[in-house]
């Protein structure tokens, strides 16, 4: 599946156009995305910013489209995401499983994790990747430039010794 059509189910669901209409200056401001390989846990939110408001609102896209503003929001103003930047989630996979044989990681993945982000006018996905073995893999991919610019392999049992000290 890839970012447009998430967007392209989205616009055209009528609780996102009553949402539009009453938020005009809303803005798509962050994103997440669970894929899970081994059960069926797969999530989408998008979310979007409404400055007049000083909210963020979540929509949920799995079954149903449901709109929620988010709790607990520490009003920092997020910076706003491009609507049309497109990119492929088998894709990404691939360009993780690419560096995994890089860095040589022998493992299976289990579930990815994604934040979709703007950051300093730059657009990320900031990725926790599960992996077989108790691993973990922190990736950060600019979508800009269309690759990893941050990969790191971490185990469960490391966060239990950071946890300890």
């Amino acid at each position: 599946m890839n970012l447009q059509f998430y967007l392209e189910k989205l616009f055209e669901s009528d609780i996102f156009k009553k949402f539009r209409k009453e938020n005009k200056d809303a803005y798509l401001c962050s994103g997440f995305f669970s894929i899970d390989r081994q059960g069926k846990d797969n999530q989408q939110h998008l979310d979007f910013y409404v400055p007049s408001e000083k909210k963020i609102f979540s929509i949920k896209l799995e079954k149903n489209i449901e709109l929620a503003p988010l709790e607990n929001y520490d009003e920092r103003i997020p910076e706003k995401l491009k609507e049309n930047l497109d990119f492929d989630f088998d894709e990404i996979e691939n360009m993780i499983i690419n560096k995994m044989k890089e860095e040589n990681v022998n493992k299976q993945i289990q579930k990815l994790l994604f934040s979709f982000q703007n950051m300093k006018g730059k657009n990320f996905l900031i990725g926790t990747i599960f992996i077989s073995g108790m691993g973990i893999l922190k990736v950060t991919i600019s979508l800009d430039e269309n690759k990893i610019i941050s990969f790191e392999k971490k185990s469960i049992l490391d966060m239990f010794k950071i946890i300890k000290k």
